[in-house]
């Protein structure tokens, strides 16, 4: 079943631009997926499990930083 995710990444500090473009980096790198940015939101397709198997992956990457980060997430999937 494919899956659209849209998320936006807030990391609670003053130089919040480098964890942002980090995350965005470390998506494109799991083959599968189709990673569109926007000025607001990122937009992440592809496979239900390959999206979440790199989410997963990816948000633990952000989480083990010392600095605090919010994701907002929305999931559009079925349909098919």
């Amino acid at each position: 079943m494919r899956i659209a995710v849209e998320m936006s990444l807030y990391p609670l500090a003053d130089d919040f631009i480098p964890p942002i473009l980090g995350f965005i980096e470390r998506l494109k790198t799991h083959p599968g997926l189709a990673v569109v940015t926007s000025s607001m939101s990122t937009q992440v397709s592809g496979e239900l499990d390959d999206v979440f198997d790199a989410l997963r992956v990816e948000i633990a990457g952000t989480f083990a930083s010392p600095r605090r980060s919010v994701f907002v997430m929305k999931v559009l999937g079925g349909g098919d």
